[in-house]
């Protein structure tokens, strides 16, 4: 019985770890996302095709459970958060959402947005 509860906590170990490796693989950023009321959730984010993908670090699926389309996008806050994270709050063509994210990652965060065509609506503050 031992034997089984260890070897089942093992594979359990095994495949959470096998996630975070899939999702955070090369050329996605370290991001964590609120939306509505809830709280801050872990996982990635990913620029791809004129939309911030995001993926939670901890599930089932490997697709993204957000898709932030950059067009109509408005960045109406930033703030700096307790843990070296800074966090940007977002509305527009999607329900609104807050990214925390670090330093770097915040500045291409915005460099993403203003390297946007130019018949794409943009408001940064």
């Amino acid at each position: 019985m031992v034997a089984t509860l260890v070897i089942c906590a093992l594979l359990a170990a095994a495949l959470v770890g096998a996630r975070v490796f899939m999702v955070a693989r090369r050329g996605n950023v370290p991001c964590r996302l609120k939306a509505g009321d809830g709280g801050w959730r872990a996982g990635v984010a990913r620029y791809a095709d004129g939309e911030l993908h995001w993926t939670p670090l901890l599930g089932v699926r490997l697709r993204p459970r957000h898709a932030i389309a950059r067009r109509g996008l408005v960045v109406s806050g930033r703030r700096e958060l307790d843990n070296g994270l800074y966090a940007v709050d977002c509305s527009g063509s999607t329900r609104d959402v807050s990214l925390a994210m670090s330093a770097d990652a915040l500045t291409g965060f915005l460099a993403w947005l203003e390297s946007a065509p130019p018949s794409a609506y943009l408001d940064v503050a």
